[in-house]
């Protein structure tokens, strides 16, 4: 049987982020396959996390710079490693490589962490993003570092994957595109949908911790909603997410209809009840959990270029409107709001995105596959990849090093 450990910065919560999904995703691709799995963690496990017990999932709590994480390890000899993020494989990847040199090793990247970084500094300083803040940035060189003393990165988005194979000339045996994957939306699905005339007010939705986040929902206080509410005085806007903050909730204001509601219990519901989604994401990277959910649920929505990045292809149309300047955002919002037919149309948009471009049946056969050949072929694969060879001879006598003079000082 074949035994995966999957090491994770944070416990898998499905209902708070898309990262939380995805890797309940990846989690019950490889069940499917009868795979054994142990979660371990930095983290302190969480109220809102998913059940991993009734998934029999084994989970422990792991140290950075602990030998006790080398006598688990040992102990355990699990064939593959998954690292939910490049961090936790700066954290454990040269100890995986030094004591299970035959485990295949993958890395989750959620999203190029260093694109959103490097984005958020720019919106920052008020400059325009470009390549070169990403190629200069030391987050950058850590993630590319990661990404190449892996053996395979499974990447979330079709722009990421293509940055990486052209900007950063990465071989594409160490790449594999992976995308959030869902049953198709049948018309059986769209039947059970509440109608325009049964929706209400519009909705935001996302993780009050993730900066992209909260600095949309300042975005609308400070300037779209205030345009929306003038054209549509009876409108409310309905913000939902995890983990909000006192700072958040002191922006609860009735007489603005700008509701913070706060944790939805059931996403579903409370989007699904709504007309229409507002995400002015101003920086972020990979694909955005609050669209796909809008699109899942028949939600048209609003966004930006930043928000729908990697969500379109060439021939598909928005579900919705793509907008950047605010002014423009709060006219479309109204327009869609107020246009039954604008509406549906945009609804139907989303049904084929969701249809064309995140299917499961199209790659979950394909990953796991992709898997065991690379578990077959493992030397060979590793000999092709001189770069990252390099790097983890390096990372040995660096972060080992350091590692260990901090595991001295800490029983001192």
């Amino acid at each position: 049987m074949n035994h995966l450990l999957i090491i994770g910065a944070v416990w898998p919560e499905p209902n708070s982020s898309a990262a939380g999904s995805r890797m309940l995703q990846l989690i019950k691709l490889f069940l499917s396959q009868n795979w054994k799995i142990t979660f371990a963690s930095t983290a302190i496990q969480t109220e809102h996390m998913v059940n991993l017990d009734e998934l029999n999932i084994t989970q422990t709590t792991i140290e950075i710079n602990n030998l006790n994480f080398d006598t688990f390890i040992k102990e355990l000899q699990p064939d593959t490693i998954l690292f939910d993020r490049f961090i936790t494989e700066e954290q454990f990847g040269w100890r995986i490589t030094k004591h299970l040199p035959h485990a295949l090793k993958i890395l989750n990247t959620e999203d190029l962490h260093s694109l959103r970084k490097t984005r958020h500094e720019a919106y920052k300083k008020k400059t325009e993003f470009n390549i070169q803040d990403l190629l200069n940035s030391d987050h950058t060189k850590r993630e590319i570092a990661s990404i190449y003393r892996c053996d395979l990165s499974l990447i979330i988005s079709d722009f990421e994957i293509k940055l990486l194979k052209d900007t950063f000339k990465i071989n594409q045996d160490l790449l594999l595109y992976l995308p959030l994957l869902y049953d198709p939306i049948t018309t059986k699905n769209q039947e059970k949908w509440p109608c325009y005339e049964n929706r209400n007010h519009f909705i935001t939705i996302g993780n009050f911790r993730h900066a992209p986040n909260w600095n949309s929902v300042l975005h609308l206080k400070e300037i779209i909603w205030p345009l929306i509410k003038k054209e549509l005085p009876e409108a409310e806007l309905h913000i939902y997410g995890a983990y909000p903050p006192r700072k958040a909730t002191q922006l609860h204001n009735p007489k603005e209809g700008f509701l913070i509601k706060g944790w939805a219990k059931n996403a579903k519901d409370v989007i699904s009840k709504s007309r229409v989604c507002l995400a002015p994401l101003q920086f972020g990277a990979g694909i955005k959990g609050k669209l796909i959910e809008s699109m899942l649920y028949g939600t048209p929505s609003i966004t930006t270029t930043i928000g729908a990045e990697g969500m379109l292809d060439e021939e598909s149309d928005w579900n919705g409107f793509i907008v950047n300047d605010p002014e423009k955002f709060a006219k479309a919002a109204i327009k869609l709001f107020t246009n039954k037919n604008l509406w549906q149309q945009s609804q139907q948009n989303g049904v084929e995105i969701i249809n064309t471009k995140f299917q499961k049946k199209n790659f979950s056969s394909l990953f796991l596959k992709h898997i065991i050949t690379l578990q077959q072929k493992l030397p060979k694969h590793r000999a092709q990849n001189f770069i990252g060879n390099l790097l983890q001879y390096h990372t040995m006598r660096s972060t080992e090093f350091m590692a260990r003079w901090i595991e001295e000082k800490n029983k001192t």
